[in-house]
């Protein structure tokens, strides 16, 4: 009967060049190495390595069996890889990113039910709207909303999010409550941007999308920074889905055009590879694909 420790034996010795060297990383005597490849050889019936007092040579047969018998065992090895990365409990650190906006209020819970479960597990949570390097700023995921740029990232689309149109209280006391797209050219719009000058919102209604000319007195290309615009009273601004709705639950907030949004972006989780994934990341991403799926599906 065929002995996978002898093809085991085989592979090593046709790596490493020579019995001696196979026998000294597989840390069994030489002798032992020989007997084993012999057997190998009895059992296939065929002579897989020529062997000589100076060299050591595949034949073409051994050559074929090492070709096919080491892909195997390397999918074998991996196998018992995954085995005892399922049977560990995941542990270290987790390094993750995501726009101010949608991070601070999709993650948050995420994370916490994230640290209950796994509690050697710690997590950086870096939000920012800025698009980092993955690899250079050595995150282990992000979260991104919008269209994504060509990139050797691993992408896996979670569902769809937009934007709602909010004010405070206060301004809409001031300026009064818009009642058609068109009325926005008449109020202060906090832009999400470098600049307000030229500044469009393309926002989709009961009769399709509408493109209309925004101006204002603030402008920012950070979410936290027009939230506090908008809740200081500077304007009306696009806020992201989740965010407006806790806002406005609190009272800070009102949504005005309420049969208009801006048109769904897609939201996605991003990785450098899935080939060294960590259980850690993968468990998060796991855990934060439920929780973000069945948030957006209930929005």
């Amino acid at each position: 009967m065929l002995d996978l420790n002898d093809i085991v034996v085989f592979a090593r010795v046709v790596e490493a060049g020579s019995f001696t060297a196979a026998a000294r990383l597989l840390a069994m005597p030489k002798t032992t190495v020989s007997r084993r490849i012999a057997a190998l050889e009895r059992e296939v019936g065929v002579r897989l390595l020529q062997r000589t007092t100076r060299s050591l040579n595949l034949t073409d047969a051994g050559r074929l069996y090492y070709e096919q018998s080491s892909q195997a065992l390397r999918t074998l090895e991996e196998a018992n890889l995954r085995l005892a990365e399922a049977r560990a409990e995941p542990s270290g650190t987790i390094r993750i990113s995501a726009p101010v906006g949608f991070g601070g209020y999709f993650l948050t819970s995420a994370v916490v039910d994230f640290l209950a479960m796994y509690p050697k597990a710690k997590v950086e949570l870096r939000l920012t709207d800025d698009r980092l390097n993955l690899v250079e700023d050595g995150i282990d995921l992000a979260f991104r909303t919008g269209v994504l740029q060509d990139s050797t990232l691993i992408a896996r689309k979670l569902g769809s999010t937009h934007r709602l149109l909010c004010a405070s209280p206060d301004y809409l006391a001031r300026r009064g409550v818009p009642e058609a797209p068109t009325d926005l050219a008449g109020h202060d719009c906090v832009i999400a941007g470098a600049s307000a000058a030229g500044a469009h919102w393309v926002l989709e209604g009961p009769d399709g999308q509408v493109t209309v000319a925004v101006d204002g007195r603030f402008a920012a290309n950070e979410m936290q920074a027009v939230v506090a615009a908008t809740i200081a009273g500077f304007g009306i601004a696009q806020l992201p889905h989740g965010m407006a709705e806790a806002l406005i639950s609190e009272g800070r907030m009102k949504r005005v055009l309420k049969d208009y949004t801006t048109p769904a972006g897609g939201l996605h989780v991003l990785y450098p590879s899935s080939r060294h994934l960590s259980p850690l990341v993968k468990a998060f991403i796991e855990l934060a694909a439920e929780r973000i799926s069945n948030r957006l599906n209930t929005a």
